[in-house]
């Protein structure tokens, strides 16, 4: 019995700080910011990532609450937020600019519930200790036989003493929003790195072989007839991870890899939409483009007719 609520607890706590956005173990490796939405393409009529690429998590999940005709009003509200010239036509950087807008927004809105629940009447700051506590409180370190959560804990520290840019030992809000979400902030890119290669490197030699970098993606059973697109990843990792052509990927080349300098998810989803709702084929789309397109946009469900919330006032 004891050995199961330890197995709930430890699964509650891994559940709880992957939400965070701390220890989060992911096969998607590569990043630049945070990523748009953790839905999946599944096809060209599978608008969930888009829904909240465009509109955030909770917006996105609102909207589909509301019939067609009141999502199509609200979007119109969010083109004429979107045009910002107001000539009638959204181009290509209004558009990422306000993708990269609903991002920052998830941002601040996660740093801010989650400084709210940590903060503790400390004012300006959160120490680790307090963290520590409020977090991992209810391990006991002395007991033997439970789950292991000592390395949970070394690799928090690690990424917390990152964070502390001052080196105070506490975190302000700016820095505590860098704790969360590491991939924003340029100071915290190695820290990824390393716990990228923490997750992946099996046998600790510091680098990545090829079968360690399949294994992070694929995980065939023997006899299983191998996916061509594992076939073709390790072509691209022959070719192209492994710069020196040594067999392996250095920490400086896993860099490279998850965090390319010529990607921007904000710039490959709004070139995304256009394609998809500019009908004319002149690079703009117009109000009524993206009115004919509200389901990609913003999606709807007429019979999910929700109650009206407090944040959305503003429609």
């Amino acid at each position: 019995m004891q050995s199961t609520v330890l197995y709930v607890m430890a699964s509650t706590l891994v559940l709880y700080i992957a939400e965070c956005g701390v220890l989060e173990h992911k096969e998607e490796r590569v990043l630049q910011g945070r990523p748009l939405s953790d839905k999946s393409r599944d096809g060209d009529d599978d608008y969930d990532y888009d829904h909240e690429a465009f509109l955030g998590d909770d917006d996105a999940e609102y909207f589909e609450t509301l019939d067609p005709e009141e999502s199509q009003r609200r979007l119109g509200i969010i083109c004429d937020k979107i045009d910002k010239d107001q000539n009638g036509l959204i181009n290509l950087e209004e558009l990422q600019k306000w993708i990269q807008f609903v991002q920052e927004r998830e941002i601040r809105e996660d740093t801010e519930r989650q400084w709210e629940e940590r903060n503790k009447g400390q004012e300006d700051h959160v120490s680790w200790e307090s963290f520590k506590k409020d977090v991992y409180g209810f391990i006991d370190e002395d007991e033997e036989g439970g789950y292991n959560f000592k390395p949970m804990v070394d690799r928090d520290f690690r990424r917390w003493q990152k964070a502390d840019s001052d080196g105070d030992g506490r975190l302000s809000k700016l820095e505590f929003q860098a704790f969360l979400h590491p991939e924003d902030a340029e100071y915290m890119r190695d820290i990824m790195v390393i716990e990228t290669l923490e997750d992946m490197d099996q046998d600790k030699d510091g680098s990545l072989s090829l079968s360690e970098y399949i294994g992070d993606m694929y995980k065939g059973l023997p006899g299983d007839i191998e996916p061509d697109w594992v076939t073709q990843e390790k072509t691209l990792f022959a070719v192209d991870r492994d710069k020196d052509g040594d067999g392996f990927m250095s920490f400086e080349e896993v860099k490279q890899w998850i965090i390319p300098e010529d990607f921007d998810h904000s710039l490959g989803e709004a070139k995304h939409l256009i394609v998809k709702a500019d009908v004319n084929g002149d690079s703009f789309l117009t109000k009524e483009e993206v009115l004919d397109q509200y389901d990609l946009f913003v999606g709807s469900s007429a019979t999910q007719f929700g109650d009206v919330l407090s944040r959305h006032d503003e429609f």
